[in-house]
C-alpha cells in the first residue's frame, strides 16, 4: 500500500520545527572526532557568529523552532559577550522560545555567568561532553579536562537551575577495562542526570584513533565492548534510566507508556522520526520537502559567501521519496519502539510491510526483530546490530 507522499503535508505552511546551529571551534581535537572543527582565534569566532546570524536571517521566516540544538565543536568555548550577541540575534529573529533548547558544552569551558546567561535566554537542556570519569582515559582520548572539572561543571549547571542535563560517555577506549567502565557509569548514575548518551569508540576515517588501529598500535576487543554495553543497559534500568535509542537513556516523570521517556532528547527524536530540520553554520546539513542541503565545510569560505550576500549551501540533493523513506525506516529502527505501521505511513507515505517485507522477515527469522499487526521493532539483540539492520532498508 502507498499513500500520497507526506513530506509536504507534514508542514503545510512550510515551516521547519528543528534548528541545529554548528559552532566548529575546539580548543583541541580529540583522537576520535571526525566532525568538522578547527582551533579558533578571537577574530574568527566574532566573524563566524556574525555570519551565523546573517544565514539565519535569510531563512528565519521559514523557521519556527520547537527544538534548538547548538553543537560542535565546542559551543561553550565562546565567551559571554559572544554568547550575548548570538542569543540577542536569535531573539531579534524571533527564533527563541523553543520547547527544548540544548547547548553542548565541555567541562572547563563554563562559568556561572555563562550558565546564567543561557538560562535567561531560554536554554533548558545542557549536554556535557564528559566521556569518562577516569583521568587516564580522558588523557588518552585527548580531552582537556579531568574528572573533578567534569563534576564541578555539572554542579555549576545544577546550582544555576538547570533541570535537564545530559552526560556523554564513551566506552571501548584502549586500556579501558570493564571495571573502569563500571566505575564511570556508576559515577554518572550517582549524579542523577536526566539523560545519558553512551557511544562505543569507533574508528572514523581521518582521525588519530583510526590511524592508530590501522597501524596495529591498538586493537578492539569485541567481547569486552559487548560486555560493557550489556552492563550499561542493565545498570541504567536499575538506576531509573530507560533506553529509548541504541545509545541514549533518559528518565521519565511517570511510567514510560509510549516507549519514549519524557526526558528524551526531542531534537534527536525528530531526526529519527524523519522530521524536517535546518542546519546553520559551516558543514551543517538540513532537510526539507525532499531536499537535503549541506553548507561548505570551511569557516573562512562560509563567512566570505555570507558577507557577499550568497548562500553558504554547497550541496543540494533531491532525495527520491522511497529513498528517503528507507533512511527514515533505518533511523527509526534504532529506537526501542521501532515503527508503528500507521506512524511510518503518515511520516513517509509508504507502507513498511509492502516495500520492506523481505527485510522484515529476515530480521525476524534471525531473532533480531519482532512484529505484530500494528508495529515492527528490533529486539534487544537486534539493537546491537542496528546499523547493519538499518542498511537493509536503504533504497
Amino acid at each position: 500500500m502507498q499513500a500520497e507522499n507526506k513530506f509536504s503535508a507534514e508542514n503545510p505552511i512550510k515551516t521547519v520545527r528543528s534548528l541545529y546551529i554548528h559552532i566548529p571551534f575546539c580548543a583541541k581535537k580529540c583522537i576520535y572526532c571526525a566532525f568538522f572543527s578547527a582551533p579558533p582565534s578571537e577574530n574568527q569566532i566574532e566573524q563566524y557568529c556574525q555570519c551565523l546570524l546573517i544565514e539565519l536571517e535569510m531563512v528565519a521566516e521559514t523557521l519556527k523552532p520547537q527544538t534548538i540544538f547548538i553543537g560542535g565543536g565546542t559551543p561553550s568555548l565562546l565567551n559571554t559577550e559572544q554568547w550575548k550577541k548570538l542569543l540577542k540575534g536569535l531573539e531579534r529573529l524571533n527564533l527563541l522560545g523553543a520547547e527544548e533548547f540544548t547547548i553542548e558544552c565541555n567541562p572547563a569551558t563554563v562559568s556561572d555567568y555563562k550558565a546564567r546567561l543561557w538560562l535567561d535566554y531560554g536554554v533548558n537542556r545542557i549536554s556535557i561532553g564528559v566521556q569518562s570519569f577516569d583521568d587516564d582515559i580522558l588523557k588518552l582520548l585527548g580531552r582537556i579536562h579531568n574528572k573533578q572539572t567534569a563534576l564541578n561543571t555539572y554542579e555549576t549547571f545544577r546550582k544555576t537551575g538547570f533541570e535537564n542535563i545530559n552526560i556523554d560517555l564513551i566506552f571501548g577506549a584502549p586500556g579501558q577495562t570493564l571495571d573502569l567502565w563500571q566505575k564511570t557509569i556508576q559515577e554518572a548514575f550517582s549524579l542523577q542526570t536526566e539523560h545519558l548518551s553512551c557511544y562505543e569508540l569507533t574508528p572514523e576515517e581521518d582521525t588519530e584513533y583510526f590511524k592508530s588501529l590501522n597501524s596495529g598500535n591498538n586493537t578492539v576487543d569485541e567481547e569486552l565492548v559487548s560486555a560493557m554495553y550489556d552492563e550499561l543497559v542493565e545498570k541504567a534500568y536499575e538506576n531509573g534510566l530507560f533506553r529509548y535509542e541504541v545509545s541514549n537513556f533518559a528518565r521519565d516523570k511517570s511510567n514510560v507508556d509510549n516507549g519514549i521517556p519524557s526526558f528524551a532528547c526531542k531534537h534527536n527524536v525528530n531526526y529519527w522520526r524523519g522530521k524536517w530540520y535546518y542546519g546553520a553554520g559551516a558543514s551543517a546539513s538540513g532537510f526539507k520537502d525532499g531536499i537535503r542541503t549541506r553548507n561548505v565545510s570551511n569557516t573562512e569560505l562560509y563567512c566570505q559567501l555570507l558577507k557577499s550576500g550568497k548562500s553558504p549551501v554547497e550541496e543540494i540533493d533531491k532525495i527520491p521519496p522511497l529513498s528517503r523513506a528507507g533512511e527514515i525506516a533505518a533511523f527509526g529502527l534504532r529506537m526501542d519502539v521501532g515503527w508503528g505501521y500507521a506512524e511510518f505511513l503518515n511520516a513517509t507515505g509508504f507502507d513498511l510491510r509492502t516495500h520492506w517485507q523481505k527485510e522484515m522477515v529476515r530480521l525476524i527469522g534471525l531473532g533480531y526483530a519482532v512484529g505484530d499487526e500494528k508495529s515492527f521493532r528490533l529486539t534487544p539483540i537486534g539493537l546491537r546490530f542496528a546499523d547493519w539492520a538499518g542498511e537493509l532498508f536503504i533504497r
